[in-house]
């Protein structure tokens, strides 16, 4: 069997299918954020900071577990600029394998995972969660080939429906008084669904696997992934394992009820860029005016969207809270106000990220993923001693120093327009703290008016900052008509395209969950 390798698409119909990708995933990305959110919401109001600790507990464990099943062979599928119906069959048995052997293995660490808490009751939900490996395990492959086919409509109609249909088993199994269970049948209904509706999609079953398959690559390039995003899972997640061990699982329902109020959407909104970019950048490797235009308009499209966003919501930190969480989660408003500088410059990271990725530097990756990971380890150490609050702002100061490394390692590799993106970045970032300024302005004038005229007034002062720099400030104009332009290429229809080099038939995984460096 034959493999062809994919030509790059013209220019401009390169720009269409890349803004016209980006543009249906993020819509599906929406629907799951407002789902998401508003599961929170109501979740928030049945379930307390215990329920939700104990849960946490159990996630920074399984989680790990979570990166060596997807073992990196689902960028490996995506990146690769050819893949055989054979090389396909095999990564499919090798991430289904992966799987099982980790539900194993989770099964019985469940005993160890109590015991480091010292709480009896993790048994039987680590035991439980272990279940996920194995439907995730079976859905990699497919869903990589449906985003190595640019199939993003399938994929965002397959994850909007699975968190939909997970969120109702939650809630109503919480309204039933299960407790932190509703939060595991929430998991694993989400694996299940998933799964069923990757392999109907993807319409594929795979062949067994054959001696003389060439895999080498593909191994190569998954293990430094794997080893990447292993490193850089346990020093983010250090924040939730200190704070479980050394303040408690209120402290720690506290500091997650933050965390999954930005991170969620955030990671949910960042998502469809990535997704986009990698496969689409792969093929541009060699054609470096063409690839630096591109991570240059995704930092725009980034920068004035999610980081815009992010400002407004640090601004009416307070309002946020009250609404989403209720009134007697207003001890998370510190903590979500540091982890918003975290979500800003780790947002701004991805375009980094994604160069690494698109052009095979995996092994450069993961040793600037030990430095970054080491950084973030001590921070959030450090940060401890001053409770949740310390540990939130230990966890921010990471990202913000090691955005600008990683340009410098970038270019001891590989070829980036390092000043525009630093010029970008000042724009951005300069804009967004102005406007949340504005923000927190206008919030704190409305005070009494209620969370919700303050959020309108805060919307309307940050939007307003945006527009005079817009009107007096010429790179910001351009950056502004730059999105505008990416806004209007997504508009424009076009044939579902098919990945050339993909077997006929179809099947795969898409990327595991995104490294921001």
């Amino acid at each position: 069997m034959t493999a062809r390798t994919a030509p790059a698409p013209a220019a401009g119909e390169f720009g269409r299918r890349a803004a016209r990708g980006a543009a249906v995933t993020f819509i599906g990305q929406l629907v799951r954020i407002l789902v998401q959110v508003g599961g929170l919401a109501v979740l928030a109001r049945i379930l307390g900071p215990q329920d939700y600790g104990v849960f946490a507990m159990v996630m920074v464990i399984v989680g790990i577990s979570e990166v060596f099943r997807d073992f990196g062979l689902s960028n490996a599928a995506v990146q690769a600029p050819t893949l055989s119906s054979r090389q396909r069959d095999v990564l499919f048995w090798v991430n289904s394998g992966i799987g099982l052997a980790l539900g194993i293995v989770i099964f019985g660490a469940a005993y160890g995972v109590a015991a480091l808490y010292g709480r009896p009751e993790l048994v039987a939900l680590t035991q439980f969660m272990g279940i996920t490996f194995i439907f995730n395990g079976l859905a990699t492959q497919h869903r990589a080939s449906l985003n190595r086919e640019l199939r993003f409509w399938s994929l965002t109609v397959i994850d909007t429906t699975a968190a939909v249909l997970a969120l109702v088993v939650a809630i109503l199994l919480s309204l039933a008084g299960l407790g932190y269970w509703a939060l595991a049948w929430q998991m694993v209904s989400l694996a299940i669904v998933t799964l069923i509706l990757s392999i109907g999609a993807a319409r594929w079953l795979p062949g067994l696997p054959r001696r003389g398959t060439d895999m080498t690559g593909f191994y190569r390039f998954g293990w430094n992934t794997v080893a990447t995003q292993l490193v850089h899972y346990t020093a983010n997640n250090m924040d939730s394992f200190v704070i479980g061990l050394r303040l408690g699982a209120r402290e720690l329902g506290i500091y997650n009820r933050g965390f999954q109020l930005l991170m969620n959407p955030l990671n949910q909104l960042r998502a469809p860029a990535t997704r986009v970019a990698i496969p689409l950048l792969s093929r541009l490797q060699d054609q470096h005016d063409r690839f630096d235009a591109y991570i240059l308009r995704g930092q725009i499209a980034l920068g004035y969207t999610l980081v815009a966003g992010l400002g407004l919501v640090a601004g009416a930190a307070e309002p946020v809270v009250s609404i989403f969480l209720g009134e007697r989660w207003a001890e998370v408003t510190p903590v979500l106000r540091f982890l918003i500088v975290a979500g800003a410059f780790q947002t701004l990271a991805y375009v980094g990220y994604w160069v690494f990725v698109s052009r095979a530097l995996t092994g450069a990756l993961f040793r600037f993923t030990l430095i970054t990971a080491s950084m973030k380890i001590v921070f959030v150490l450090i940060g401890s001693q001053w409770g949740v609050v310390g540990v939130a702002a230990g966890y921010a100061l990471e990202p913000v120093l090691s955005w600008p490394l990683t340009l410098w390692w970038l270019t001891r590799y590989t070829r980036i327009p390092v000043r525009p993106l630093v010029a970008g970045v000042i724009r951005i970032a300069s804009i967004a703290i102005i406007g949340g300024t504005a923000a927190f302005g206008a919030v704190t004038l409305t005070t009494g008016a209620g969370p919700v005229v303050q959020i309108v007034a805060a919307a309307v002062a940050d939007l307003a900052v945006y527009a005079i720099a817009a009107l007096v400030v010429p790179p910001v104009r351009r950056d502004v008509l730059e999105l505008v332009g990416i806004a209007r290429a997504a508009r424009r229809r076009h044939p579902r395209p098919t990945h050339p080099s993909a077997p006929a038939d179809g099947s795969g995984s898409t990327a595991t969950e995104e490294n921001p460096l």
